[in-house]
């Protein structure tokens, strides 16, 4: 592809284009989110195989007040990957009801999660979406600073665990760039299980998880004009015990050739090749305490449920 027609591709087609054109096909769950699949990944959350969002909304209930009671008066609450905002309500009302905050800012890819999101909040608060990546988007509100209170960051849900593991402390370093001394950091993470729920909970009966993967395939049909034909195509959820990843792929059932117009571009698949599109890797306690302090925080309490191995860990800024 000329370099005069690579500035006017989306970030998505030039996206697309590298990770189907590596050895291992790969495409970021980021272009999971588009307004099917924020909806798909909301069903998903009701699933009876799917504990992480209930673990996540047990203990956010649960320990709301003691997380208010450590941080106390909060000038801004920024959610990474805020969705609807539905389980944060807890935190926000702990924090009304003890010193309050100035703003609630969720942070979010797509516009649907986030009119959701104001919906759902703004009966407790001011609330500003910023519609951006995780660390765009906190880099785009960090110079919007008043007063001397500290800022609340929540990142919930384990999404933690969608970053390679080797990028983690790195991630974890930028985002304390972002933030002083005395803010705080409210991490939610999924942590080892018995390998049978973890795979369930990526690979349920209803087949609701297979569609979200498949919605991917389905986007770049409607964004970037392709013909990716979906019922060539299965979900596989996959456990890599070196890693301590639960993996998903879309398996090609077929030899196949498939045109992408965006990219003006066929891209070649074997029966049996794969597109990474997931990766949900899995912690222990002393795992998380150990990435907290290589990026420059100290732990101040961490909470783990008792029906679905899941942690919320708080963090303060030094």
């Amino acid at each position: 592809m000329s370099a005069s027609v690579q500035p006017q591709l989306s970030q998505f087609a030039i996206d697309v284009a590298e990770g189907l054109g590596a050895a291992q096909k790969k495409i970021s769950p980021r272009y999971f989110y588009d307004d099917l699949g924020s909806a798909l990944f909301e069903a998903i959350t009701l699933l009876p195989e799917y504990g992480l969002t209930r673990a996540d909304e047990r203990l956010l209930h649960t320990h709301a007040a003691d997380v208010a009671g450590e941080v106390g008066s909060i000038e801004t609450v920024a959610e990474l990957g805020s969705g609807t905002g539905k389980k944060t309500r807890r935190i926000l009302e702990g924090l009304r009801a003890n010193g309050g905050f100035s703003m609630y800012r969720p942070i979010d890819v797509s516009p649907a999660a986030l009119a959701a999101c104001e919906r759902e909040l703004r009966d407790l608060g001011a609330v500003q979406p910023v519609r951006e990546d995780w660390l765009e988007g906190l880099t785009s509100i960090a110079g919007r600073r008043k007063g001397r209170d500290p800022r609340l960051v929540l990142f919930l849900g384990s999404s933690i665990g969608n970053l390679d593991r080797e990028c983690i402390v790195d991630f974890l370093k930028q985002l304390r760039a972002q933030l002083r001394a005395r803010d705080f950091l409210l991490l939610g993470a999924d942590l080892v299980k018995d390998i049978d729920t973890m795979l369930g909970a990526y690979d349920d009966p209803a087949g609701v998880t297979a569609a979200f993967n498949l919605n991917l395939l389905a986007r770049i049909n409607r964004e970037l004009d392709a013909n990716f034909d979906l019922r060539a195509f299965a979900h596989e959820a996959r456990w890599d015990p070196g890693a301590r990843r639960i993996e998903m792929h879309l398996l090609s059932c077929r030899d196949q050739c498939l045109y992408v117009g965006a990219l003006e571009r066929t891209f070649r698949f074997r029966t049996g090749e794969t597109i990474w599109t997931e990766s949900s890797h899995k912690f222990t306690v002393d795992e998380l305490k150990n990435y907290g302090e290589t990026a420059g925080f100290r732990t101040v309490e961490t909470w783990v449920d008792e029906e679905w191995a899941f942690a919320e860990t708080l963090w303060r800024a030094i």
